[in-house]
């Protein structure tokens, strides 16, 4: 059974405590890691579906973490979605996984490994998947949001039957703003698809409160981190420049509490020895 996205306090809503697995990108997935996560206060991870940190497409990784999490109480409670099928980022040339690019053949590329990484459920239970709809320079026209339907029905059909539920992701781009979002899922009838609020993204675009005001009741998840409003920085929040409050404020005034998942920059989280006293406060930002 996955996690539910909250807990109670006396009458109060506590968002559930996550952490992705974003913070150990350039490192292999292991059983250690997951530990360090739950020792500093996570109730569950989301998984960071990059290769050559948690290589979907071995049977013999999926089993090793599979095994893990019956022994354990952390819970795998998402998976994020592939951005590149290569193990280096792009960054030796592999095209990005977009499921909105302008060639059919690529749209169905990213698909199929999306797809590769949803299989992974079989094993391990994790019940969300986070998504991207293409890529920082798309544009907003009608065939983007014909395409983004199109990937969001086709994956949709696949997640279901494995228990995995859409939640696509605001971006920097035209059409991962909050109204497009909303916009896509109304279209395209979408009531089954939720939405990842990344607070960082819509620090840079149109401001967190604007966004939570503008996805509301659809916001799932909560993707926790710093920036300076300039660029996408993934700091540990209060190192940029959101105003906190504010954003606990207006979260804890939804319906029904998000998960808060801390994604922090791989970068910053190096010194694994103390990085517990960092993540601890941080998961706790919500209490």
């Amino acid at each position: 059974m996955a996690p539910s996205a909250c807990r109670m306090r006396g009458n109060f809503p506590i968002m559930l405590r996550v952490l992705s697995t974003h913070l150990f990108l350039t490192q292999r997935l292991h059983p250690g890691l997951l530990e360090l996560a739950a020792r500093s206060g996570a109730q569950a991870v989301e998984i960071f579906a990059a290769r050559q940190h948690f290589d979907y497409a071995s049977r013999e990784h999926v089993t090793e973490l599979a095994s893990w999490f019956r022994s354990n109480p952390l819970k795998p409670f998402s998976m994020h979605a592939p951005l590149f099928p290569d193990r280096e980022m792009g960054r030796a040339g592999a095209p990005a996984v977009n499921v909105l690019h302008p060639e059919k053949a690529r749209r169905i590329e990213a698909m199929d490994e999306i797809k590769r990484a949803l299989e992974s459920a079989e094993l391990i239970p994790f019940s969300n998947l986070v998504l991207h709809l293409g890529e920082r320079e798309d544009g907003w026209s009608q065939r983007s949001i014909e395409y983004a339907i199109t990937a969001l029905e086709h994956l949709g059909a696949f997640a279901r039957p494995l228990g995995v539920r859409l939640l696509v992701e605001n971006l920097t781009s035209e059409p991962t703003t909050p109204e497009h979002l909303i916009t896509i899922l109304n279209l395209g009838h979408l009531t089954s698809v939720g939405i990842c609020l990344d607070l960082g993204h819509a620090h840079i675009t149109v401001g967190v409160s604007q966004a939570i005001a503008t996805l509301g009741s659809q916001i799932a998840t909560v993707h926790v981190h710093d920036n300076h409003a300039v660029k996408d920085e993934h700091l540990w929040p209060g190192d940029g420049t959101i105003d906190w409050a504010e954003a606990v404020a207006a979260l804890k005034a939804l319906p029904a509490a998000p998960a808060s998942v801390l994604e922090i920059h791989y970068g910053l989280g190096v010194d694994l020895a103390s990085l517990g006293a960092k993540i601890e406060p941080a998961l706790a930002l919500f209490d």
